[in-house]
């Protein structure tokens, strides 16, 4: 049998009291059903919305930013580490946020089964795992049978929207996205896109700009 190769490593890190709280009280008000039967997004949401998905939203600042910004879309979020999790559920509740759901699990799982294809107007990949050693490159999530499965679920003129801090993973994943023949990069050929309004600078993101790092901001688009 063939082993799977995960893009991610499940780390044992310390859950704050307030994010124990959210996991044990309140994230299942949030979390969509896993039974491996797809969405039905506005059923799930009581209305029909444009909808993203955000995929690895760390401890969630920026996509509770982003959905209370913007009421009228759906957000759901996925990640697998339990202190991000937690922290947003918190955050969702405290706040009584009604367009935002979170999923925990692997987002190659979710996508393959509870995401129905044409079903979505926007995915964003905010700095994933970069696995900047050569040995590890194989275990990047953006590769080409995962960028084609989430073309499939995305409407045409839907977004897919990545970022990452590694130059040597945005050239990567420039080559990834430009060789899936369903989209098409909004810049011209091989350049990169402006940071968006839509993407909150993060804490992180802000000390890296002070220091001088560069962050590659990548804007296909569905065709």
């Amino acid at each position: 049998m063939r082993r799977i190769i995960k893009s991610f490593v499940l780390r044992t890190g310390r859950v704050s009291n307030r994010q124990q709280m959210a996991l044990d009280n309140w994230v299942q008000d949030y979390s969509l059903p896993l039974d491996q039967i797809p969405w039905d997004i506005p059923a799930l949401f009581g209305r029909e919305a444009k909808t993203i998905v955000e995929i690895g939203f760390g401890m969630g600042t920026s996509l509770f930013n982003m959905a209370q910004q913007a009421p009228d879309t759906n957000f759901i979020g996925i990640e697998v580490h339990l202190a991000g999790v937690g922290s947003l559920a918190a955050d969702i509740h405290d706040h009584d946020l009604q367009n935002l759901r979170l999923v925990a699990h692997d987002a190659v799982e979710v996508f393959q089964q509870q995401i129905a294809p044409q079903s979505l107007d926007g995915v964003q990949i905010f700095f994933p795992d970069p696995w900047h050693k050569k040995r590890h490159n194989k275990r990047r999530l953006i590769q080409p049978d995962f960028v084609r499965m989430v073309a499939e679920r995305l409407k045409p003129g839907a977004f897919l929207h990545c970022a990452t801090d590694w130059q040597d993973y945005a050239d990567h994943m420039m080559s990834i996205l430009s060789a899936e023949a369903t989209l098409c990069n909004i810049q011209p050929a091989g350049q990169f896109a402006p940071r968006p309004d839509s993407r909150p600078l993060t804490k992180f993101e802000q000390r890296g700009q002070r220091l001088g790092h560069g962050v590659w901001d990548l804007m296909f688009q569905k065709i």
